[in-house]
């Protein structure tokens, strides 16, 4: 079983997909992490080589992760590949989102080239939504909520499907 998380930058994904793979007791895999490892820091790979070369990179790294078993996290804009895209039909996909509210606080750290405001986030989910929500099996907010309460109620979509 591979549980994917996708969703706009900032919205959890690697917090709650360390938690949900804690929870289910399987591997966790964090595909920007494994970038990063492999390559360097993310905004280091955009400034130096481009978007598309970080592209390349990423959709390398996606495909072996997804044939993982575990909770895998995907970094925001890893769906925009077609082929990833196709990847996902086997697995189980979940949406995270959050509001554009709550986002101001999670983007600050410098880490991510493509939004550095709320207002370029803002641009950048509503350029992405209609693939999130084509990809989603099932959507959690993310905005207010305590983690530990997403978490489960994650897990237990998960689990009544293994029924």
């Amino acid at each position: 079983m591979t549980i994917v998380l996708i969703g706009p930058p900032a919205a959890g994904k690697s917090r709650i997909g360390k938690r949900l793979a804690a929870r289910l007791k399987v591997p966790f895999v964090d595909t920007d992490s494994l970038i990063v490892d492999e390559h360097g820091p993310i905004s280091a790979i955009f400034a130096e080589h481009g978007e598309p070369h970080f592209r390349a990179l990423e959709r390398a790294i996606v495909a072996r992760a997804l044939g993982e078993h575990g909770v895998v996290s995907l970094g925001g804009g890893a769906v925009i590949d077609q082929g990833t895209q196709a990847d996902l039909a086997d697995a189980r996909v979940v949406l995270l989102t959050v509001s554009p509210e709550a986002i101001a606080a999670r983007i600050g750290n410098g880490k991510r080239p493509l939004v550095t405001d709320v207002e370029s986030w803002k641009r950048l989910v509503a350029a992405r939504t209609d693939i999130y929500t084509a990809l989603a099996d099932y959507t959690a907010d993310t905005s207010t909520r305590p983690i530990d309460t997403i978490v489960e109620e994650i897990a237990a979509w998960v689990e009544e499907g293994q029924r």
